[in-house]
């Protein structure tokens, strides 16, 4: 199975029964606005300072009385109220609303929480490409800051592992790089490669890893040809793992905010999915994620 495109995507999570969000320090316009439009898939908790929420709704047109809001405690860190309300079967899904990342991701690692698991957490950006045939899964672009080849290979199989859950059977991943061949002045190659051999290994199981190979000739098999690279899959990749946060980090905004692509953003490897967008994010992008989180 292969999905195209975010209506295909919404269309299955909307023939499901809803599951609950709960969003972090909800003040925050474009994740309300997200939660209303998403009423007819998805059930909301609002955690945060509740008056300030219930201003939002109001200008939003809504009536706060028809949300599920809970006061975060002065001394309790408001991600540590979100996971307790996981603990307790109240939430299905975390999202990120008026707080940083970085603050969000604290409290959700803290021992108190008790929502992190054993392995490396990662970041996964969701991409409808305009000139693309299916959605491309971008990987890490906001967690990890330099992966070395063991934590390369968990962020691969925590992609993976939620792709299956989406309905996938087999994916092909490419590990970009900015040359095809090895080079000793640039490890990501090395890393690259040997991603591709754990893969044939059935190290990661249900996924083909080709490496290393640039931009161009994973997304396109006429530049493939061209340049002669022998791959099986040129211009058919479901997965681009990044060498790096930063290149990753790149390149997701640089495909919405010039190539016109649609985003949703999560962060993989906790007991429950985590949506995190930046505050900046569009009140459509952040609805996006959420339906990416409700469809597993």
């Amino acid at each position: 199975m292969v999905i195209k495109n975010y209506s295909e995507l919404i269309k299955r999570v909307k023939n499901r029964p809803p599951k609950t969000v709960i969003v972090v320090q909800a003040d925050d316009v474009h994740a309300l606005e997200a939660i209303i439009h998403a009423a007819d898939m998805i059930k909301a908790v609002l955690v945060g300072n509740t008056a300030k929420i219930a201003d939002i709704l109001r200008l939003l047109g809504q009536n706060p009385a028809d949300f599920d809001m809970v006061q975060v405690p002065e001394d309790e860190h408001p991600s540590v109220t979100a996971a307790g309300l996981v603990q307790a079967g109240k939430g299905d899904i975390i999202m990120k609303g008026n707080i940083k990342t970085g603050d969000l991701l604290k409290g959700i690692l803290a021992e108190e929480s008790g929502l992190r698991k054993s392995g490396q957490m990662s970041h996964l950006a969701i991409m409808e490409i305009p000139n693309y045939h299916k959605l491309v899964f971008l990987t890490d672009c906001g967690m990890c800051l330099n992966p070395d080849l063991d934590q390369k290979k968990q962020i691969l199989l925590n992609t993976i592992q939620f792709m299956h859950l989406l309905g996938y059977e087999h994916c092909k991943a490419a590990a970009l790089c900015s040359v095809e061949d090895l080079n000793p002045k640039m490890p990501e190659t090395n890393d690259a490669s040997e991603l591709k051999r754990k893969s044939l290994l059935n190290e990661l199981p249900g996924c083909y890893v080709e490496g290393p190979i640039s931009y161009d000739l994973a997304m396109s098999s006429e530049s493939a040809r061209i340049k002669g690279f022998a791959c099986s899959c040129p211009g058919d990749f479901d997965i681009l793992l990044a060498p790096n946060m930063l290149t990753g980090n790149i390149l997701g905004k640089c495909l919405v905010y010039s190539a016109g692509s649609k985003m949703a953003g999560l962060v993989l490897g906790a007991r429950v999915p985590i949506v995190v967008t930046s505050r900046s994010s569009t009140a459509e992008e952040k609805y996006n994620s959420i339906a990416v989180a409700a469809s597993i």
